[in-house]
């Protein structure tokens, strides 16, 4: 038995056209033009001239649904994921807090324990690790007694207690003993990235020789330009852009930067070296004014307002409410960005930065069969996972109406 999905507007990374894609088992067996042959036996949706897209990869979310990666519960994990899930997320990366040892290996055991209990969610294939090896006068909504230097022993533990559970670590390239960090990461396969830092240049050039190529989420908490007896120095902003291959992400809520800026990132670095993130908190899926950022025992209260989470006295942003539906509705509608470019920036090239795009991220014969359908608001009507319909719905008649 395969399945077709026919009669639909099929996203693929560098256009949009109209045609069928079948599927065999957990595996995107083919795609074409036209209509395809049936057997009686295979399942056919009809996706009545709406959106198949590959489903949307999320590499920078802590949490969603009410619950908080950092929580350090299987089942807020699993909350957490399932909310993203309902909103076009196939894959999906938790991302911790600068925290105490305790709770961040009670983070690493929660995403262990999650991923075996759960069958019907995004796949999560590893942490991403934000901090606690961060620069305190970037610290943003971070609470900064958790905020130190990389100590080789605490980092050697977290890596080898959770090993294949961490997947991406962002650190402040400046700190003591941040080289020697990033080596070590990139020798166990984490992707080292840069964030909440006030590093210059040379700094910034050092660490992506050293292998840190990713920037995490691009103006939020880092280093701009300075002045210094009259010489401008770049700071992380603007060596993201000088530096040619360093990837990038944006939160694109259209609240942490305007659509002018979205744009300009997206024009500059190309699509293949931004990827959107929501870069989410536990309030993320929910309509509330108030929240916790981090965990529920150690986090810190946040207001929700204006479609974005802030600090009490409302000086800074405390994190997104988005979900990644939402990212690909700004992009397009409000930043201007072409639609398949939008979801290529959600899918195809967040997967690239990780180190997955062979498994997953677009439309192609091979590829897992990890597909969702929208509307042209970008509504998520149905969110399949490895050849699984695990949300919603994409319309389903038999092999005999096809006939």
């Amino acid at each position: 038995m395969k399945i077709y999905f026919t009669n639909g507007k099929i996203i693929y990374p560098d256009k949009i056209e109209s045609g069928f894609v079948t599927v065999c088992g957990q595996i995107i067996e083919q795609i074409g033009k036209g209509s395809p042959q049936v057997e009686e036996t295979d399942i056919v949706y009809d996706l009545d001239g709406r959106y198949l897209s590959p489903g949307f990869v999320e590499i920078h979310s802590h949490g969603a649904g009410g619950s908080d990666f950092m929580d350090g519960t299987p089942e807020a994990v699993i909350t957490a994921a399932k909310t993203h899930l309902k909103h076009g997320t196939t894959t999906l990366f938790p991302t911790t807090l600068a925290a105490s040892r305790e709770e961040i290996l009670g983070s690493i055991d929660a995403l262990r324990t999650a991923r075996h209990l759960m069958s019907d969610g995004p796949e999560m294939p590893g942490l991403h690790m934000e901090g606690p090896y961060l620069n305190v006068k970037q610290k943003g909504a971070i609470d900064e007694k958790y905020i130190r230097n990389p100590i080789k022993e605490e980092y050697e533990e977290f890596i080898f207690y959770g090993e294949g559970v961490i997947a991406r670590w962002t650190l402040a390239p400046e700190l003591h003993g941040a080289m020697d960090f990033i080596h070590c990461l990139r020798s166990h396969g984490i992707v080292p990235s840069l964030g909440h830092t006030d590093a210059e240049y040379s700094q910034i050039l050092e660490a992506y020789r050293h292998g840190a190529q990713h920037v995490t989420h691009l103006y939020s908490g880092m280093s701009g330009m300075v002045r210094r007896g009259g010489f401008r120095y770049p700071g992380l902003i603007e060596s993201a852009f000088c530096i040619e291959d360093m990837t990038v992400e944006v939160i694109a809520d259209g609240c942490h930067l305007p659509p002018e800026i979205l744009r300009m990132v997206y024009q500059v670095k190309g699509v293949d070296k931004v990827a959107l993130t929501s870069d989410s908190m536990r309030c993320a899926g929910q309509n509330v004014k108030e929240s916790i950022l981090g965990s529920l025992k150690n986090g810190q209260k946040v207001l929700v307002e204006d479609g974005v989470a802030k600090m009490p006295d409302r000086t800074a942003f405390a994190g997104s409410v988005a979900t990644d539906d939402r990212l690909v509705r700004i992009m397009h509608e409000k930043a201007g960005v072409p639609l398949y470019d939008c979801v290529r920036m959600m899918s195809l090239t967040p997967a690239s930065i990780m180190g997955i795009d062979d498994k997953t991220g677009s439309i192609m014969p091979g590829k897992q069969a990890d597909l969702i359908c929208f509307d042209d608001n970008i509504e998520i009507s149905g969110v399949m996972v490895h050849g699984n319909v695990v949300y919603g719905s994409f319309d389903k008649h038999t092999g005999d109406d096809m006939k």
